[in-house]
């Protein structure tokens, strides 16, 4: 049996092949893998906090949409959002789901965001595999993609579920002075205004084009971090993209692992991660 290759560690980027059973090898790192063929080879219980961005499912017909300006609209048209049926999708949802309950420590708390393409469903197979819901948020976006076909109400919401993974859980991470900080009203109450990722943070290409289609913007994840875990704290991505959840959990001295299976994003993530870094008194 050959031996298991050493991971150096300022080498950020690992393949699935070169996972082994020990975390400290998994710290900070993106793989280069499929989360279903990367999260059985974790650890069991390894994770304070897991933030899912799963496929949205959003059911695309092929028609071009035509800003009011000429210009074209750039939907979410990427080969992962498309499912054959829901019962493909619920299927999807329901293994991934199950993986990572597998790997979230006994008091750890998950977060998964959607719209109204897949929430709904999400949330009910989460309740059937016994996850406890303990909110649900409402990201108001301040600037939200208008719609150009004036045939239905803009859709300027998507829905953040935060859950423990059964009702028995208990000494989850709750920093309610940061969700006061950033809830609406007086009372801090689940809906956070923020607007949609764009200007420099947007990743693009050589060619100006999005690098990724939902990229999701730092200050969503940074309410999303700051009121769910401690400094130090063990933050998994599954489904990471390019790597959102990396950076912000880095500037605020979380430890992270992010799972991704798309090349161009991991490329995209390894270089904005390498000029990340963490916000002085956010170190363990």
């Amino acid at each position: 049996m050959s031996e298991p290759k050493v991971i150096r560690k300022d080498q950020l980027i690992i393949s699935e092949e070169e996972i082994g059973g020990h975390l400290d090898e998994l710290v900070d790192k993106i793989v280069l893998g499929d989360c279903f063929s990367v999260l059985p080879k974790l650890p069991a219980e390894i994770a304070d906090m897991i933030f899912v961005d799963p496929p949205y499912n959003l059911q695309l017909p092929p028609k071009k949409l035509i800003r009011w300006s000429g210009t074209v609209v750039n939907g979410v048209e990427d080969r992962w959002d498309r499912f054959g049926s829901f019962a493909d999708y619920d299927a999807f949802t329901e293994r991934w789901l199950s993986e990572v309950k597998r790997v979230m420590k006994p008091s750890a708390t998950i977060w998964v965001i959607g719209t109204y393409h897949n929430i709904f469903r999400i949330g009910r197979i989460m309740q059937d595999l016994g996850y406890w819901i303990l909110n649900d948020v409402i990201w108001l976006k301040t600037n939200p993609v208008p719609n150009f076909l004036r045939v239905r109400f803009t859709n300027g919401t998507e829905t953040l579920i935060w859950a423990i993974k059964d009702k028995e859980a208990k000494g989850y991470t709750f920093n309610h002075e940061w969700a006061y900080k950033f809830g609406y009203g007086k009372v801090g109450a689940n809906v956070w205004e923020l607007p949609l990722c764009a200007g420099n943070e947007r990743l693009r290409d050589e060619q100006g084009q999005k690098i990724h289609s939902t990229q999701k913007p730092e200050k969503l994840l940074e309410r999303v971090i700051l009121t769910s875990t401690k400094p130090g704290d063990f933050v998994l991505d599954p489904m990471a993209g390019t790597c959102t959840t990396g950076r912000v959990a880095k500037k605020f001295g979380r430890r992270f692992l992010m799972i991704e299976k798309e090349k161009k994003y991991v490329e995209a993530a390894a270089k904005r991660l390498s000029l990340s870094k963490t916000l002085p008194g956010n170190n363990d």
